[in-house]
């Protein structure tokens, strides 16, 4: 039986993590144990523990606890944290996800130390490598013995980097397999809409009418740490609210709550805390968050996985980003890039709100990535 050390530490990480899970449970339990450590890079309870209850992920069986704080400080504190545990479970293989500083952490604790590392989520690419996540998700590259890339544009960059997609097995950390394999979050979406409808009275309780508002998350800290970036999202929706009449909600990650607290700007938050138009709330579970998601009439975000799930649930959405790795969202013309420029952010409202012909092509596999992975782990992990 192969034994699989699962390193989680963020919201999103968690929601992946599911698919993988759930699959384990259900087909493949006779080949793969799985254990998890959560780094606790989130540690609010909405933000963390609440998703491990909805959806049935296995209690992790290490928690770091490791908290926020500054980037070299938090990596550091995990990575001796990780490197211990895997030390004293000797897994088979490390799943990390993502971008995040957890992701990093276990991809240079596991491979430091020869333990087999596969990457879901490989081959992303901003090409802003002022982002942290670009620089984690490069390096995680690099260093995996199994990548997986759930965009044919993910391939590609992995291929210009160097990557054979033509590796035969055994694979290893010098000679990487490399899959494209749809997206896992592509299956989440498909299997907990359902369930959201049964599971969330949000809606209701906030008196939202279907396609009737607007959902709005911020949580990336080049929006959030700069004054003037906040300013000017927070005026835009101001703007927009009032001029298209339309309502505004925004469940804000903890760290951003505290940042717009502080702001020096009491002019703007008056405004703002006195439109009727906009109700800004704390983080919400999953299942809530999944309910706002699929009802909006536009999602704007300067979440990755957002922009992704916009797409999932056929909504339009403005990027408040200088940058995405989902270009193929711009492509299509479903997203578009807003930056925290006041008048961009606008102006794309305006235009795809007016859009009555967005197409959402399948672009993101069948909704079985999960298997598709564990079909090669199970085959290639010895």
């Amino acid at each position: 039986m192969i034994k699989i050390l699962t390193i989680v530490g963020a919201r999103p990480q968690f929601i992946k993590a599911s698919a993988i899970s759930r699959e384990i449970k259900r087909h493949f339990c006779k080949d793969v144990s799985e254990l998890i450590l959560h780094t606790g890079q989130h540690y609010d309870d909405n933000m963390s523990s609440v998703f491990f209850r909805e959806m049935e992920i296995p209690e992790p069986a290490y928690n770091l606890e490791v908290g926020s704080g500054k980037h070299g400080k938090q990596t550091a504190d995990m990575l001796a944290g990780i490197e211990s545990i895997i030390q004293k479970e000797n897994p088979d293989v490390v799943i990390v996800y993502g971008d995040t500083n957890s992701t990093l952490a276990g991809a240079l604790a596991a491979s430091k130390i020869h333990v087999p590392l596969v990457h879901i989520e490989a081959g992303l690419r901003s090409f802003n490598k002022r982002m942290p996540e670009e620089i984690n998700r490069i390096a995680t590259d690099h260093v995996s013995t199994l990548l997986f890339s759930p965009t044919d544009k993910g391939l590609e960059n992995l291929v210009k980097e160097g990557f054979q997609t033509t590796n035969e097995a055994p694979y290893h950390i010098d000679n990487p397999g490399v899959f494209h394999c749809g997206d896992i979050m592509y299956d989440n979406a498909l299997y907990f809409s359902k369930l959201s409808d049964e599971k969330s009275s949000l809606l209701e309780s906030l008196k939202l009418k279907k396609n009737g508002y607007v959902l709005l998350t911020l949580h990336r800290d080049i929006n959030t740490d700069v004054p003037e970036r906040l300013n000017a999202i927070f005026r835009a929706v101001n703007d927009i609210s009032e001029k298209h009449n339309i309502h505004f909600v925004i469940p804000l990650h903890p760290r951003t709550l505290k940042k717009w607290s502080e702001l020096p700007d009491s002019t703007l938050k008056d405004i703002i805390n006195n439109n009727k138009l906009i109700t800004i709330i704390p983080a919400v579970s999953y299942f809530d968050f999944i309910s706002l998601e699929k009802n909006s009439r536009l999602i704007m975000t300067d979440s990755g996985g957002v922009q992704k799930e916009s797409y999932f649930f056929e909504k339009p959405c403005l990027i408040l980003r200088d940058e995405t790795e989902w270009v193929e969202l711009l492509e299509i013309g479903t997203a578009k890039l807003c930056g925290a420029d006041e008048n961009k952010i606008v102006q794309g409202f305006q235009e795809l709100i007016r859009k009555n012909d967005l197409k959402f092509p399948e672009i993101y596999g069948d909704g079985h990535a999960a298997r598709f992975i564990l079909d090669k782990i199970v085959a290639n992990i010895k």
